[in-house]
C-alpha cells in the first residue's frame, strides 16, 4: 500500500501520484496533510523550497473541494508566473482520475480575456499571481464570497516582491470564516504580520529550524581577486562537466553580460532578468527545462518561483544584498530529496557575509580551492571516457559504416586507437589550460572595489580593432542581445569572439565586429530575409549614424558602462595563462565545441538555424 493512503488521501488521487513517482511522503507532507485534512485550523508551514510543499497543500485541497459545484472554492496565491503554472499543472496531475475538476491559472503576461473565459465557464480552484488576480477582481469578473480555502505559497517571496497591498486587497474579498494556509521558506516580520492579521490561532509546523537551509545542499565558497572572478567561474564550471546550474547575479546588466560572454566562449547559457518580455522569458525557461541550456544566469527577482528538477549547482556569482535571499537561491537545487551544491565566488572582504549566512542557514561553508589546469583537464578527460563507455549504440544505423571504420583502423592496435581518440579532446584541454595561473586569492590580499574584470574583459584593445555596423532588426523583432549574437554568428559564419558590443534598439541594432571580418559579414548577409523582409547591414560609424546614434557607443574608446560590479569590456584578451584558444570544451549534450568558433558551437545553434 502506498503510504499516502494512510495519511487519508483517497485511492483515485493516490493512484495518480503513484504514477508520478510519489512513493513516500516527504517530512512536510507527512506532517501537514493530516492537519490540513482535518480542516479545523488555519495553518503556517515553514519549509525550504524543493521539499514538496505543493503536494502538502494540494492533496488535502483536492480532498475537500466539492467538484460537483462550479464556483471558486479555493484560491492559491503565489509570486511568479512560473510557479503559478507549475502548481496548476501539479494539481491537474494529482486530480487526473477525478471528474469535473476545473483549475484555472491566472497570471500576467498572458491574455486576460482567455483567463476570464475560463473563469466564466466555472472553476473550483484558482491559482494566481497577486497582480493579475487583483485586476480580475477589480473588473468584478470573479466572486470569492464562497471561497473556503486560501493558500499563500512562497509568502516571503511575495512580500519581498512588493505584493503586500495586493494581497491585502485580495483577501478582503474573501469570507472571514475561510481557512488560510500559509507556506514559506523563511518567517520574516512581514510574514508574521500576515499570519497575525488573517489567521486565528494557526497550527504552526516548522521543518528544521526557521530560515535554515536544505540539509541536502553542500555549501562551498571560493576566494578570488576581482579581476579573476570570471576566469575562476569558468574554471569551476569546467571542473564540473555535467553541471546543470543557475548562476545568480545582482543586476540585470551583469546577468546579460556574463551570459553573452559565456555564449561567446562556447557554453550553452542564457540570461533571465526583468527586462525580458514574457515571450522571451518563456523561451529561455523552455530551453532550460529541456536542458538545451547548461547554465541559466539570473537575478533574484527573475528567478523567483522557478521550479526545475535536477539542478546540480547554484552559483552565487555575486552574493545577495539580503542574507535571506541566499536561502531562496540555494533552494533551487537539492529538490525532492536530491543533493546539490551551492557555490559562492567571493573576495576576501566578503568573508564576513559568509559567516552571517552560515548563522542563518545553520550550516558551515567549505572553503574550496579553484582547481588548477591539470585537475580540470583530468576531470574533463575522464568525463569523456565515462560518456563513451555508457553511450547507447544504435546498431541498426551504424552497422553499415562498421566495415569502413574497421578498415580505417586496421593498421592500429586497440591501445593506440584509444590513445588517439582520447587525445582528440585532451590535447585541446592541455592547450587551453597550458600555464594556467593559480586563481585562488589569499584572504588578506584582496584589494580594490568590486568591479569585475575577467581575463576577457580588459581594456587593452583599442576601438580601432572594430568596425561598427547597423542591422535593421531589433527588440521589436523579439531579439535579445544573446539572440542577436547567435543570429549574426550563424548568418555571417563567424565566431562569437569576433563580435564586440551589441547595442540593441527597438527596430534596429548596432554591433561591432573585428575589422578583418567586417566585409565578410556584410557579404554573407546579402539576400538574407527575416520574417519576409530583407535584412540590411550598413556601416554605422561612431560619430554620425544619420540620426540613429543616440544611445550607441559614441565616439572614442569607451565601452559599456559598468554597474553593480558588472564587466567593463568584452573584447578578446589573453585566455588563462596566455592561451588564445576558445573557452569550454563541449556543449551540454556532449557534442564537441570548436575552439575556433563557428555556428557549430553556438548555444541553441540548432534551434536558430530552424528559426532563421
Amino acid at each position: 500500500m502506498n503510504p499516502f493512503s494512510t495519511l487519508g488521501i483517497r485511492h483515485d488521487i493516490v493512484n495518480a501520484i503513484t504514477e508520478l513517482g510519489f512513493e513516500n511522503p516527504t517530512p512536510i507532507q507527512e506532517q501537514a496533510i493530516p492537519v490540513l485534512l482535518s480542516g479545523s485550523n488555519d495553518f503556517v508551514g515553514l519549509a525550504q523550497t524543493g521539499t514538496g510543499k505543493t503536494a502538502a497543500f494540494g492533496l488535502p485541497l483536492l480532498e475537500q473541494i466539492d467538484f460537483e459545484e462550479n464556483y471558486p472554492q479555493a484560491l492559491v496565491l503565489c509570486p511568479t508566473r512560473e510557479l503559478c503554472l507549475q502548481i496548476t499543472s501539479d494539481l491537474e496531475k494529482y486530480a487526473k482520475n477525478l471528474k469535473n475538476v476545473k483549475v484555472v491559472a491566472v497570471y500576467g503576461g498572458a491574455s486576460i480575456s482567455d483567463q476570464l473565459r475560463q473563469i466564466k465557464r466555472g472553476v473550483q480552484i484558482v491559482v494566481a499571481t497577486p497582480g493579475r488576480m487583483l485586476d480580475i477582481i477589480n473588473r468584478k469578473a470573479i466572486d470569492f464570497t464562497q471561497v473556503q480555502y486560501v493558500v499563500l505559497d512562497e509568502a516571503d517571496e511575495m512580500l519581498n516582491m512588493g505584493f503586500q497591498e495586493d494581497i491585502d486587497q485580495i483577501l478582503s474579498t474573501t469570507p472571514e470564516d475561510k481557512k488560510t494556509w500559509l507556506f514559506s521558506a523563511t518567517m520574516p516580520a512581514e510574514v508574521r504580520r500576515i499570519a497575525k492579521k488573517y489567521m486565528t490561532d494557526p497550527y504552526e509546523l516548522t521543518m528544521g529550524k526557521q530560515n535554515t537551509g536544505n540539509v541536502n545542499i553542500d555549501h562551498e565558497y571560493y576566494v578570488v581577486r576581482a579581476r579573476d572572478k570570471y576566469a575562476a567561474f569558468k574554471r569551476i564550471v569546467d571542473f564540473n562537466p555535467e553541471i546543470f546550474g543557475i548562476v545568480f547575479c545582482r543586476t540585470k546588466i551583469e546577468t546579460q553580460e556574463i551570459a553573452e560572454a559565456l555564449i561567446k566562449d562556447g557554453y550553452n547559457a542564457d540570461s533571465l532578468h526583468g527586462d525580458l518580455s514574457q515571450q522571451q522569458r518563456d523561451k529561455v525557461m523552455k530551453r532550460y527545462r529541456e536542458r538545451s541550456l547548461q547554465l541559466l544566469i539570473a537575478t533574484d527577482v527573475a528567478a523567483r518561483g522557478i521550479d526545475v528538477n535536477d539542478v546540480t549547482h547554484v552559483i552565487n556569482y555575486s552574493l545577495p544584498d539580503e542574507i535571506e535571499n541566499y536561502t531562496h537561491r540555494s533552494g533551487r537545487t537539492a529538490r525532492a530529496g536530491k543533493t546539490g551544491v551551492s557555490i559562492a565566488i567571493i573576495n576576501s572582504k566578503e568573508l564576513g557575509k559568509i559567516r552571517q549566512i552560515e548563522r542563518v542557514i545553520g550550516k558551515q561553508f567549505t572553503k574550496a580551492e579553484i582547481p588548477n589546469g591539470f585537475d580540470v583537464c583530468e576531470k574533463q578527460l575522464f568525463a569523456l571516457v565515462h560518456k563513451v563507455h555508457n553511450v547507447e549504440v544504435n546498431e541498426d544505423q551504424i552497422e553499415q559504416y562498421i566495415p569502413r571504420i574497421m578498415d580505417e583502423f586496421k593498421d592500429l592496435e586497440k591501445e593506440e586507437i584509444i590513445k588517439r581518440f582520447a587525445s582528440l579532446e585532451f590535447n585541446r584541454f592541455l592547450d587551453y589550460y597550458k600555464n594556467a595561473p593559480d586563481l585562488n586569492a589569499p584572504a588578506f590580499e584582496e584589494r580594490g572595489g568590486d568591479r569585475v574584470r575577467g581575463e576577457k574583459y580588459d581594456r587593452t584593445s583599442s576601438r580601432g580593432d572594430y568596425t561598427r555596423l547597423f542591422i535593421n532588426l531589433g527588440s521589436v523583432d523579439d531579439f535579445t542581445r544573446g539572440d542577436m549574437l547567435g543570429f549574426i554568428c550563424n548568418q555571417a559564419k563567424i565566431s562569437g569572439k569576433s563580435i564586440g558590443k551589441i547595442d540593441l534598439k527597438g527596430v534596429y541594432t548596432f554591433f561591432e565586429v573585428e575589422n578583418n571580418v567586417a566585409e565578410a559579414v556584410q557579404n554573407n548577409f546579402n539576400g538574407v530575409e527575416f520574417q519576409g523582409r530583407s535584412v540590411r547591414i550598413e556601416l554605422a560609424g561612431y560619430g554620425s549614424d544619420n540620426g540613429r546614434s543616440r544611445g550607441g557607443s559614441g565616439s572614442g574608446g569607451s565601452r559599456e558602462r559598468s554597474t553593480g560590479g558588472s564587466f567593463r569590456d568584452r573584447r578578446s584578451g589573453n585566455r588563462e595563462g596566455g592561451s588564445s584558444s576558445g573557452g569550454g570544451f563541449r556543449d551540454f549534450s556532449g557534442k564537441r565545441r570548436d575552439d575556433r568558433g563557428g555556428s557549430g558551437r553556438r548555444e541553441g545553434g540548432g534551434d536558430r538555424k530552424k528559426r532563421y
